[in-house]
């Protein structure tokens, strides 16, 4: 890990993914009323769930417990995803928005690719 990091909320890989939870929020208010307990709310805890993931594996103390959380993290990161192509298919989102988060979701997936490996070499050298 980088000098300086503290705390999860140091993390790039967390600041990106909570731009992309904020932006979810963001598109979701516009979604059909009718969705507030479907579409809506698994998209926002599909994504919220990516920086929770990201937070409880930064503060795990075994490095196989941070893994198992990032990899919970990246597979939420494709849960997303997959709801912003439904979003489009029902044309609850335009094509445009959710084309943009999918995309930041693909920056996402591989700063936390990124954080998979650093901790895993920290794994590797403490041994």
């Amino acid at each position: 890990m980088k000098e300086g990091i503290k705390n999860f909320y140091d993390l790039d890989t967390w600041k990106k993914a909570h731009d992309l939870v904020l932006d979810v929020y963001k598109v979701t208010d516009n979604f059909p009323k009718e969705e507030k307990y479907g579409l809506t709310a698994q998209l926002r805890r599909a994504s919220s769930s990516i920086t929770a993931n990201i937070a409880e594996g930064f503060a795990r103390y075994h490095f196989k417990d941070k893994i198992r959380f990032y990899y919970q993290a990246r597979s939420s990161v494709a849960e997303t995803q997959n709801f912003f192509l439904l979003s489009k298919d029902l044309e609850f989102a335009e094509s445009e928005i959710c084309k943009s988060l999918i995309e930041k979701g693909d920056e996402v997936r591989k700063l936390i690719n990124g954080l998979i490996k650093t901790t895993e070499k920290a794994r590797y050298n403490t041994h």
